[in-house]
């Protein structure tokens, strides 16, 4: 109870600052800490394509998704049962399982079968579009309408990003699409959701309950998977698998949805507007792809729309 009335404050703090004087400073603080958390979910996440395309080197697509979410919710429980957490609510319940198909089951699962044919730079499209959607769902979930301005910027960052991925990839349409747009919607349901949820619970809870209501799904289809898609053992297999679970399924997911409680869903999404330059960046480093001239520039745009949103007022 103590947690909650904590990050209840800490929310209205950020949102609604007093205008006395010694809040604003708090206010400010708070809010460039919870920039600085979602920043470093954006990090997390954009290394998730490229561990992803070393995973299934040692991994079959279902095996991976099952072993990733399975590994993550070990170690969530384990941090919930070590730190004596009582299971949340029945009203917060519902939520969690949006959240638990969107980001636990649905983007992982459809974002590993698109990458089966589909290079990381063609995948990023998803993530280019996946600020402007979140902040979709949002103001259809919460009724929070962004000012236009706001508006107009993850429009003009969305369209960049969109513009550089898709020249990347030669602008075909594949079935790997389908895939990606499925779990662009699913994703940022979960996203909405989950910022929600942890206005009223610590984030890493958040995702924690998500990922331990999925076991009697995970354990089972790990099991299965496996059966049907042997392992091959080797070092990107192991790394790429390891990644995704600890530092994409979990830890991003913390970082992320506690800084998502400080500063909002909307503006929070719109850090992402740099994730698949991150993710392209990583690609070249740890997959061997090659980046055109077009990077510096559309990197450029990307800043200043990011810029105009986080200064912009809901």
């Amino acid at each position: 109870m103590r947690a909650q009335s904590s990050a209840t404050a800490s929310s209205r703090i950020a949102v609604d600052p007093s205008p006395s004087a010694p809040a604003v400073p708090a206010a400010v603080g708070s809010h460039r800490a919870g920039t600085l958390q979602a920043a470093l979910g954006v990090v997390a996440f954009s290394l998730t394509f490229p561990a992803t395309a070393w995973g299934l080197e040692g991994f079959g697509p279902w095996a991976l998704v099952a072993v990733r979410s399975v590994l993550a919710a070990a170690l969530a429980g384990g941090c919930l049962l070590f730190l004596r957490v009582r299971p949340p609510e029945r009203r917060h319940w519902a939520g969690l399982a949006v959240v638990a198909a969107g980001v636990v089951l649905g983007f992982p699962l459809l974002t590993t079968l698109a990458l089966e044919t589909s290079t990381t730079a063609h995948a990023a499209v998803v993530v280019g579009l996946l600020p402007l959607t979140t902040a979709l769902f949002s103001a259809l979930r919460t009724g929070v309408r962004p000012s236009r301005t706001f508006w107009a910027a993850a429009l003009a960052g969305a369209a960049a990003v969109l513009a550089f991925t898709v020249a990347q990839s030669g602008g075909a349409l594949t079935t790997a699409d389908g895939y990606l747009f499925g779990a662009l919607v699913v994703c940022a349901a979960g996203y909405t959701e989950g910022g929600r949820l942890a206005r009223v619970m610590p984030g890493w809870q958040v995702i924690g309950w998500a990922l331990v209501c999925c076991l009697p799904l995970t354990v089972p289809a790990a099991v299965v998977a496996l059966s049907y898609e042997p392992v091959l053992w080797n070092a990107h297999g192991v790394a790429g698998v390891l990644w995704v679970a600890v530092g994409s399924q979990f830890l991003g997911l913390v970082v992320w949805y506690r800084g998502m409680a400080v500063v909002g869903v909307p503006k929070a999404s719109q850090l992402q507007l740099a994730q698949p330059l991150l993710t392209l960046v990583w690609s070249v480093l740890l997959l061997g792809e090659h980046l055109t001239a077009a990077a510096p520039l559309t990197a450029a745009a990307v800043l200043v729309c990011i810029a105009v949103t986080q200064r912009s007022r809901s």
